[in-house]
């Protein structure tokens, strides 16, 4: 390789608790949906919220 050719990877990615995938994707669309909109107006995950929308109902 050339002298001063510098290589950039890029990237972008967040590790996912397999709680989140489990509620989100529930085949159980009672649980699944008020996981999924609870996940929707969150900036970082929070699994104790997601928990507390699915117990709601």
């Amino acid at each position: 390789m050339p002298e001063g050719v510098w290589i950039c990877w890029r990237f972008s990615w967040q590790i996912t608790p397999r709680l989140l995938l489990d509620l989100t994707t529930s085949t159980d669309r009672d649980k699944a949906k008020p996981a999924f909109d609870a996940m929707m107006t969150m900036q970082k995950i929070d699994i104790a919220t997601l928990e507390a929308a699915v117990n709601a109902n």
